[in-house]
Parts: C-alpha cells; sequence; structure tokens
C-alpha cells in the first residue's frame, strides 16, 4: 500500500453475482491486480445477413453482441510472506480464489441433486437451471450483465502440498441486452444503464469538421 496520503485510490475491476428476483447482492469476486488490457468485440445486428440487408442497410435490429476478454492474474507471494494473517493462502494457495471464479460456470451441487431425485420421480419435464445474474464491473462507466463463456486457468506455480499459489485466468464474457433477457429481467436495467452511460459519454467527444478529412462537403 502506498504511504503517500494524496495518493488516488485504485479501483479494481470485478464480478459481482446478484439475484435476478430480488437484487440482492449475493458474491462480490474482486480481481487481485486490475488487467493491463481488456479486449472488446461488437457485432453489429443488422436487418440481414453481415451486419445488414440490401433492402434496409441502415436498420439496426438490436443491440450489437459484444465480447468482452479479460487477462487477469493471481499470486499468494505476498501472503504467504506474512503467513500468520493469511491462514487460508497458507493452507489452500489461491485455490479459493479459483474456485470462485470456477463455480461461476458450475450449476449448485444443490441443484444437480434435487434434479436427480425429481428424475427418479418420474419427473417428465425439469427446468434449466438458473444462475444468479452475473455483472461485470469495470469501473463506473462499465457495469454490465454478462454471461460467462469461457473460463481459463493456467496454474504456474505450486506449494508443497501442490495448492496453486500463482496462475493467470482467462475471461471470455458475453454482454446480456435487453434482446437477451427481455425488458421485465432484473440485468435489463443494468445494460439500459451502460447503454445510457455510453451514449452521455459520446456526447462528450469533441466532434470532428469536414475540413479535417480534406473535404468541405458530402458530395
Amino acid at each position: 500500500m502506498t504511504t503517500f496520503p494524496n495518493s488516488p485510490k485504485l479501483f479494481k475491476g470485478g464480478i459481482v453475482l446478484v439475484d435476478p428476483d430480488t437484487s440482492a447482492v449475493l458474491r462480490i469476486i474482486t480481481l487481485q491486480y486490475n488487467p493491463d488490457s481488456l479486449s472488446r468485440t461488437l457485432q453489429v445486428q443488422g436487418t440481414g445477413g453481415e451486419g445488414g440487408g440490401r433492402s434496409e442497410p441502415l436498420r439496426l435490429k438490436g443491440p450489437p453482441v459484444e465480447t468482452l476478454k479479460v487477462e487477469a492474474e493471481i499470486d499468494a507471494t505476498d501472503q504467504l510472506e506474512i503467513p500468520e494473517q493469511n491462514r487460508a493462502a497458507v493452507m489452500s494457495g489461491i485455490y479459493p480464489q479459483l474456485a470462485a471464479l470456477e463455480t461461476l460456470v458450475y450449476p449448485a451441487s444443490g441443484q444437480l441433486i434435487a434434479n436427480s431425485i425429481q428424475a427418479q420421480l418420474g419427473v417428465l419435464e425439469i427446468a434449466p437451471m438458473e444462475m444468479p445474474l452475473t455483472v461485470f464491473v469495470w469501473s463506473k462507466n462499465r457495469v454490465l450483465p454478462v454471461r460467462l463463456t469461457e473460463v481459463s486457468i493456467t496454474e504456474e506455480a505450486f506449494d508443497p502440498s501442490l495448492n496453486p499459489i500463482r496462475a493467470k485466468v482467462s475471461l471470455g464474457m458475453r454482454v446480456l441486452s435487453v434482446d437477451d433477457l427481455g425488458f421485465a429481467h432484473r440485468g435489463s436495467s443494468t445494460f439500459m444503464s451502460y447503454l445510457q452511460q455510453k451514449e452521455s459519454l459520446a456526447t462528450q467527444a469533441k466532434s470532428g469538421v469536414l475540413t479535417d478529412l480534406g473535404i468541405t462537403r458530402i458530395p
């Protein structure tokens, strides 16, 4: 921690799990270190193939499909230097942090058991298991409802008990829009706030003039 009292506070990115029915925050997973880069791709949703049809090339049928990829690092080295204050790291390394991320893409064991019991009782149709709403937070300007599409983990160092103590984690995410959730879903209000924040920021960008482009008019 910095010793300079006037140093700006460093905010971290992370993931928040929210109950879609009650809006209660169920869990907060904070990234240990903010990644150096965040990759984003926006796929246009036009009215035809390749982002738009020939008859209506300027129409959009909905928000773009936005995907994100984050490369994060988790390291227990600093914690292991003060073992009396970090018993969890001494006992399990960074496995608890990895497990918190991995369980984001697992249905709960209790749900699996309940579904198995229903199947044994002859229930013909068992509804797919619903997970909490996953919200990716990357500053106050980007609070996004997402579905994790990929979790890739490379464990790079281990303690004598083979607990991982350093790892690189890659998280692939797809932003969930109102098209995915429907306006009545709790996550849609989060998406709309994200979109409105983006629109507000866009108005702050200075507009150019045609002469900047070497022309005086559009033919």
